[in-house]
């Protein structure tokens, strides 16, 4: 009999995953604190089983993320960042069970450290709320593995102070590329500054400077943080239309007026 461990990892929640109806829901997908060093504030978290009969037993852990280059989440240990926030945090319930169809609603508590135990330099603070069911439920498959599936549930945490928002992100590069057997990409590299989260959409254009036609790519949602050095791909469309052409890479700021753009020329392959 081989007996295999299957773990369903959801970070950024809001969906469920799982098997013979069992399953975990968490949420909102990410919460947000904004306070002084020494204040401390609550938020909730609301975790469901949508199982129709099986009981979740449940545990409440934090991690460290960060982002990949690419944009990708990036776990650690809880506290081994320096920009984490995990040792500020607690809940009101570190492990409880959920019936088949209940939900409950668990406190999120963030207490900030004083003034002297907090880097002034480091603008934003994260963590990773991870809820994990620890009584996998067994499946039997035909080739007679038993196969144990588990779900964890991942919500990301942020923490910035009230000092007024600057937002500040520099596109360093901007060039068209060919990947083999893949296609061509347009390349745009670029930088986070400022003291806050940056959260919006990348929008991309492509302009025929011969007969004035435009293509215009459905948009990138763009999360990130202050620091960070990332790189974007965005598929150059294979029927483009032959010429020369002007690409414009617009980066959108959610609530913001601010505007980037970066335009670079170059022809398209016939």
């Amino acid at each position: 009999m081989k007996f295999i461990y299957v773990l369903c990892l959801m970070v950024l929640s809001g969906i469920h995953c799982g098997h013979a109806q069992t399953g975990l829901t968490a949420g909102p997908p990410r919460i947000y604190f904004v306070s002084e060093p020494g204040q401390e504030q609550v938020q909730f978290v609301e975790v469901s089983n949508p199982s129709a009969d099986y009981e979740l037993q449940l545990a409440v852990s934090f991690e460290d993320w960060s982002y990949s280059e690419l944009g990708e989440n990036q776990l650690s240990t809880g506290g081994s960042l320096s920009n984490s926030c995990a040792d500020w945090l607690s809940v009101s319930e570190k492990y409880f069970s959920l019936k088949p169809g209940e939900s409950k609603r668990i406190q999120l508590r963030m207490k900030v450290p004083e003034n002297g135990a907090v880097d002034p330099d480091v603008p934003v603070h994260t963590a990773m709320l991870f809820i994990t069911q620890m009584n996998p439920r067994a499946r039997q498959e035909r080739d007679g593995a038993n196969i144990r599936l588990a779900v964890r549930s991942g919500i990301k945490v942020y923490h910035r102070f009230p000092a007024r928002e600057s937002i500040d992100l520099e596109v360093t590069d901007l060039r068209p590329i060919l990947l083999d057997s893949i296609g061509r990409f347009l390349e745009v590299s670029f930088r986070v500054e400022g003291n806050v989260w940056v959260e919006g959409r990348i929008r991309a254009e492509f302009l025929n400077q011969q007969d004035g036609s435009k293509t215009q790519l459905q948009d990138i949602s763009l999360y990130s943080l202050p620091g960070d050095r990332r790189k974007h791909y965005i598929p150059i469309p294979q029927d483009l239309s032959k010429g020369k052409h002007l690409a414009s890479v617009m980066f959108l700021f959610e609530d913001q007026d601010l505007v980037k753009i970066a335009e670079i020329e170059f022809n398209s392959e016939e």
